[in-house]
Formats: structure tokens, sequence, C-alpha cells
């Protein structure tokens, strides 16, 4: 077979344009009369053309085998199917299989190309959502953690945005809402899920219908509608599933280093805003652009944001402990043994009680922590003083050294009571900033007489502050008005006769 071009070309032009017989073109270009029949019928050189399968002396009658560990994979979870490899160590150690792993392999690549889905491309209209959670690594204040970032896409516009947790729960997918509305400038009346356990409470067919009370909560506040995919079908939502992987590709490579969260979601979002100047290919216009056409189909935000928290009645425990998530809050020691409420968010752990929040915490996200505000044990502390040095909620206070000036200033002077007077100087954080105490003590220990009540006494004075000088400018009738000057003479006689007396 000639592989040769030019000369194919040639032979073509001579019989079929000259008229040179094939007989005399088979003797000049040393063809068969079949290979000249084959250059005849083709205008350019045709392919490898095998005329039937190539026999599998080997392989083929475990081809049946293959094919059916192949068909039950697709019932299997996905990160537990079977590779080509592992197909040829079955074939070997429980059929006999003698062959090589090669061509193992090109038969399980060629089943699953025949078997390959082919999806329908879908229309994607003004105002629609879909949203997901990926998992990356970030250096999070010296530590790598992994982050379960939230991602919700505007499919119309390719509008992204992106939002990093210590981990994926209820208030997080609902704070990740409550920052992708305000980013996008509304509402899309129709957002795309998984059947995430978060959102969905109960499977009853193939798509979750049955819904969690928080979840409910949260269209109920912003009005949309949601659609959830059918089972182990992410497909349905394909859009933001790309775009997890293009977040996490683009944005957190190399590896971002922050101080905190708070830091690491700052950069998130001016990547996301960066992203928005791309231009879409067949599109006319940038996406910033294609989302301000968007946001006339979203739903307007209501006036006031959604409140992301997660919910949870509880009792404080004998040790002024409240339990959520595996970690124990300290509430003050008042409110032990009662039934409080527990208002968890992203960032703040707030109890509540009869409908006032009586402590507030940071978010631990943690395990089996405990943590403690040195204030609310003051309380019991000066009932117990002799607690203060063994005292757990107030291992590794930090407070300025003042303090402890003050303390032993305090027991040397009054040897019995001076621990008593320094748990009442500090019982004094309850209503007042460690700024403002710390301010007292330093004004109280220049003097020789310092005492919890002087200290008191200071601090009331310090926070004292004084009204502003009522000003006339703006008052013409105020202005108006003329008050005589006090006649100061009779109380000048009274101070006088006092003197005189005295």
């Amino acid at each position: 077979m000639y592989t040769n071009m030019h000369d194919w070309a040639e032979i073509r032009r001579r019989v079929l344009v000259e008229g040179l017989s094939k007989r005399a073109a088979c003797r000049e270009f040393d063809l068969h009369w079949s290979t000249l029949c084959k250059i005849l019928g083709c205008p350019e050189i045709p392919g490898y053309r095998q005329p039937v399968p190539r026999a599998k002396p080997k392989l083929g009658q475990f081809l049946p085998i293959i094919q059916r560990i192949l068909e039950d994979d697709r019932s299997a979870p996905p990160k537990q199917r079977h590779s080509a490899t592992r197909i040829y160590h079955r074939l070997c150690a429980e059929f006999g299989y003698r062959g090589g792993l090669s061509v193992v392999g090109d038969a399980v690549r060629a089943w699953k190309r025949q078997h390959a889905q082919i999806f329908m491309p879908l229309e994607h209209r003004p105002g629609e959502a879909q949203a997901d959670f990926g998992h990356a690594v970030a250096n999070v204040g010296g530590q790598l953690v992994k982050t379960a970032f939230f991602v919700m896409s505007l499919p119309f516009s390719d509008a992204i945005f992106c939002r990093a947790f210590p981990r994926e729960c209820t208030e997080t997918f609902q704070e990740g809402h409550v920052h992708a509305f305000e980013f996008f400038g509304g509402v899309p009346h129709r957002i795309s899920y998984d059947n995430s356990r978060i959102a969905v409470a109960r499977l009853t067919g193939r798509r979750g219908d049955v819904f969690t009370q928080q979840f409910i909560s949260l269209k109920s506040h912003y009005l949309f509608e949601s659609h959830f995919c059918l089972v182990r079908r992410p497909n349905e939502k394909g859009h933001v599933e790309n775009l997890v992987g293009f977040s996490r590709r683009n944005f957190l490579v190399p590896v971002p280093v922050v101080d905190d969260f708070a830091s690491l979601n700052e950069y998130l979002r001016c990547r996301c805003n960066d992203d928005l100047t791309r231009e879409l290919r067949g599109k006319d216009r940038t996406k910033a652009g294609l989302l301000e056409q968007e946001r006339t189909a979203l739903l307007a935000l209501p006036d006031a944001p959604f409140a992301a928290c997660r919910l949870a009645s509880t009792r404080v425990s004998s040790l002024s402990l409240v339990r959520f998530d595996t970690n124990d809050y300290s509430v003050p020691v008042a409110f032990g043994h009662r039934r409080v409420t527990v208002r968890a968010g992203a960032d703040t752990v707030r109890i509540e009680c009869d409908g006032n929040v009586v402590a507030q915490h940071a978010r631990c996200w943690e395990r089996h922590r405990t943590i403690f505000d040195p204030i609310h044990y003051l309380a019991l502390l000066e009932r117990k003083p002799g607690a203060l040095d063994f005292a757990r909620p107030l291992t590794n206070w930090s407070l300025p050294a003042c303090f402890a000036a003050l303390r032993a200033r305090l027991e040397e002077n009054d040897p019995q009571g001076g621990t008593l007077q320094f748990i009442r100087v500090l019982r004094l954080l309850e209503s007042a900033s460690l700024e403002d105490l710390s301010a007292v003590i330093e004004t109280a220990l220049a003097r020789p007489n310092a005492t919890a009540d002087l200290i008191r006494l200071l601090l009331e004075n310090r926070l004292q502050r004084p009204s502003e000088p009522l000003r006339l400018e703006n008052r013409p009738r105020l202005q108006a008005i003329h008050m005589p000057q006090p006649d100061l003479t009779v109380y000048q006689e009274l101070l006088t006769a006092e003197e005189i007396l005295s």
C-alpha cells in the first residue's frame, strides 16, 4: 500500500485524467491490481482498516467475567469499584487467567467507552443557582487545617462565591447562603442541591422531599425554591461541581497562609470579585456584565439578614458549664442547673436564659474542649476565697502586673481579709473593662491606703461621663431668655458667720 500522497495523487491523475489504462498503470508503477483499485476509489490514503476484530486466544473466554464485574460495579460506591489492575489480579487468582495486564486494561477501557453516559446540554435561565461544599487545606494561624468551603454559582452569568469554614454543618451552610446572597446582590428564585443531611431530613424517594427545620427556616426567610438532585446524580448541578474544582485549583493554590478564617474569607471574596472580570467563551460581555443583567431576575434581599445559627436546649451543669457540639462553655454561676438555649453560629456561641443572653463565647471547632470565662466564676469565688489559687477557670488568666501588686499589697495590709478584698476588686470586671480597672488600680497603688472600696469609688468616678455643655448657637428662643445674675452676698455672710462661730 502506498503511503506517499504525491504518488497517490499522480496515479489517480494519470489514470482518471490522462486515460492511462489500469494494466499500463500497474506495469508502470509496479502495483497489484487490487492496490490500484483502492487508489482509484479513494481521494486520500485511507487509514488502517481491520476487517474483523483480532482474536484474543487468552482473554476471549474471560471477557464475560470482566463484563459482569463492571456491571456489578455500577451499584457499588464510586470509591470502591474495580480498577483494571484489580480485575487482572482477580482473573489470575480466581479464574486461572494467564495472559497479560495490558489486554485486560484494553478490554476494560473498551467496555467503559461503550457504556459511558451521554448528557443533555441544559439551558440555564437567569435567577437560578447551584450550591455545594468542597474541601481544601489552608494554613490558618500556622497550622494546616482541612477547610470546608461553601460554593454557590449562578450558571447564567457564571458568577461564583466561595466562603471557607472549619466544618460543614447547619450553621455554616446557612451562613454561606447569607453571604452569597449579599455578594450577588439578590436571592436566586431556584437553587439546586445534593441530598445533604443538613437540608434533607429523610429520603422518601430518589430526591429529598422531607426537609430539616433549619432549612425550612432559611427558605421561609429568603423565599427561594429548592431543587434536589437525584441520588448519585451530581451531574444535575454540574456547573457548581466544576466550579468547586475550579476554585480549589485557582483560589487555593498555592496553599493560602492566613492568620484566621476571617482573613481567608476576605481573600476568597477578593478572588471571586476578580473572577467577575473574565469574559466567557461565546459571550459578548464579562461575567460582571452578565451578573448585572441577571440581578433583574433575582429576588430582593429581605430587610433583615437571616440569623445563621443552630439552636439547642440543654441544662447548665453543677460546674456552671453548658455542653454543645462535644465542647463545654461556661455561664455565670447564678444560672447553674437552669434550662438554657444555645444559639450557635459559625463564629460565636450565645447562651440565653428566659430570652436574655447570659453568656457569649467564640466558637470552638475542636472537640472535647472546655471554654471558660473567668468572670463567670468570680461570684462563687467570693463565697469560696480559698479556691483563688486552684480555680481551673482562672488558670492561665492573663492579667496586668498591677493586679498581682494589688493582691500583695492587700494581703500584706490585711492577712485575714486581703484575699477576699482582691476578689471583690476582680468582681468589678463584671461591669467594667479590664482597661478601665487596670488604670484605676495603678492610681490606687500610688496611694498608701489602697483598698477594695477605694478602687470601687475611683472606678465609679472614672466611668462617670460629664455631659456636654449646652450650646445656644442654634436655639434662638433660648437666646432671647435673659436670666439675672444671682446675688451671692447672703451666702458669703453665712460663710463669714460660720468662721466666727468656729
